[in-house]
């Protein structure tokens, strides 16, 4: 966790002299620590050869905080047990731009390690200079995507709920792929190869149950699509950085193999649910099967005893339910209380 949060952080870069004053010109900035190398699971962070955050954990964030801008500034990345920043591991000088938003991401394999990566590509900091700390309008959740994932392949990101086709096309490991400016809602996603036949994993994103309205946040590609051939590491997964900081929250993952039928719709009441959970379609055809999965991707339960699904022997928290009819599919989002 964070020894520094976002008020210590402003006090200490004053304190220390990294040249934040009431008139000193200033960027904003977030760093997020997306790299899945095992030497690299907790780092410390330096400002201008001063502490700025104490370990840092893989999958977490800083919040946006104040940055010199206008003169070269040095990040330095050092081992979690660093006593200075002599001990660096990766140094980073940039210049940033006065009252400019910049969103930094840190990925790659540092090479240090005994554990062998494939690929490999070198420990780095992908830049966003266009960042946004929230959303552009109040009704919308501004969703920055980045390709942080060192094992997969050119991707595309396609939406199969609204639908609203492809989001993101082509996007290449390293690779930031701009806003998405998305009215608050809950989305299935599916990861596809450069092709776009190929569905690599799917995703729910649910925004409005995580009441991401007028939020931006940033969604990285994390971890391994092959952990077997890079040390058993953290697994592939969307996982999604917030304007605070934190913890990173993953997406949960969709039951896929539904593209290819037809979408079907329907009603599912009460969400939340505790005891039973009502599911009507709107054209009255019969469901053959509900599966409902846990945000890791596990199902948790099916049932063929439809329109009512007993849910009270799930934990709380939040589950998808995909229904099965002769003509198609479909996935949504409920939370169990």
């Amino acid at each position: 966790m964070f020894k520094l949060d976002l008020k210590k952080a402003l006090l200490a870069a004053t304190v220390i002299g990294l040249g934040i004053n009431a008139n000193a010109q200033t960027a904003r900035v977030q760093i997020i620590h997306n790299s899945a190398d095992d030497i690299a699971t907790e780092v410390d962070i330096y400002l201008n050869g001063e502490l700025l955050v104490d370990d840092f954990a893989y999958r977490t964030a800083t919040p946006f905080i104040d940055a010199p801008a206008g003169e070269e500034i040095e990040i330095d990345v050092a081992p979690s047990t660093s006593m200075d920043v002599s001990e660096s591991i990766a140094n980073f000088p940039l210049t940033l731009a006065e009252d400019e938003t910049y969103v930094v991401v840190a990925d790659g394999i540092t090479g240090l390690s005994a554990t062998e990566y494939t690929p490999a590509p070198a420990f780095g900091l992908e830049i966003y200079d266009m960042g946004r700390e929230a959303a552009t309008e109040a009704t919308n959740t501004d969703v920055l995507v980045h390709h942080g994932s060192t094992d997969a392949p050119t991707v595309d990101v396609f939406e199969t709920s609204v639908p609203a086709g492809t989001l993101v096309d082509n996007a290449p490991y390293g690779a930031f792929a701009g806003y998405l400016e998305l009215g608050t809602a809950d989305y299935l996603l599916e990861i596809r190869d450069e092709s776009g036949e190929t569905t690599v994993a799917g995703y729910s994103a649910p925004l409005a149950t995580l009441g991401l309205d007028g939020a931006a946040i940033t969604v990285v590609a994390s971890g391994f699509l092959d952990p077997a051939v890079n040390g058993d590491g953290p697994a592939f997964g969307l996982w999604v950085a917030l304007a605070t900081g934190g913890d990173l929250i993953p997406l949960p993952t969709a039951f896929v193999g539904i593209e290819n039928e037809e979408s079907i719709e329907f009603q599912l009441f009460p969400n939340p649910a505790t005891e039973m959970v009502q599911i009507n379609t709107t054209d009255n055809e019969a469901i053959e099967q509900v599966i409902i999965t846990d945000i890791n991707g596990r199902i948790v339960k099916t049932s063929s005893f439809v329109p009512q699904v007993n849910v009270s022997d799930l934990e709380q928290g939040m589950y998808l339910i995909t229904i099965r009819t002769n003509s198609g599919a479909t996935t949504k989002t409920f939370v169990k209380k």
